[in-house]
């Protein structure tokens, strides 16, 4: 298993930061400039990663305040599970995690480590971001 993670604060109540993230339609707004073909709802979401291939994720669980589960909707390259991870550091700072956890062979490990960490990267920092 591979696990590929970060975390960051922010400056606001974890019940709001929990409810933008446990609507996939706000993801998109995440999402670096390698996503496209961006179509969602509130429970799944499905785009195209340029040059590599097109995903579809659902909602899996939501444990409200504190995490959000996804998994591929359909069939995916390799078996993966991102996971938001929230935890109130105070009433008006969260510390959010992302974390992808991914069934990679060695040689899948070498390709995607790098790309799969830059996501979840910039999917923090974006976060931070829109949410101010």
């Amino acid at each position: 298993m591979t696990i590929i993670q970060n975390a960051i604060d922010i400056n606001k109540p974890v019940a709001e930061v929990y409810r933008f993230l446990a609507d996939l339609n706000n993801h998109e707004a995440l999402m670096p400039d390698n996503i496209y073909n961006w179509s969602s709802t509130e429970d799944e979401a499905r785009f195209t990663i340029k040059n590599m291939t097109k995903l579809a994720l659902r909602i899996s669980q939501r444990v409200e305040n504190k995490e959000l589960v996804c998994v591929p909707a359909e069939e995916a390259p390799f078996a993966i599970t991102l996971r938001w991870k929230l935890d109130a550091q105070s009433e008006n700072v969260t510390n959010a995690a992302f974390v992808i956890e991914a069934e990679l062979n060695m040689m899948m490990k070498m390709m995607a480590s790098g790309p799969l960490q830059k996501l979840v990267d910039h999917q923090v920092s974006k976060l931070k971001e829109v949410l101010g």
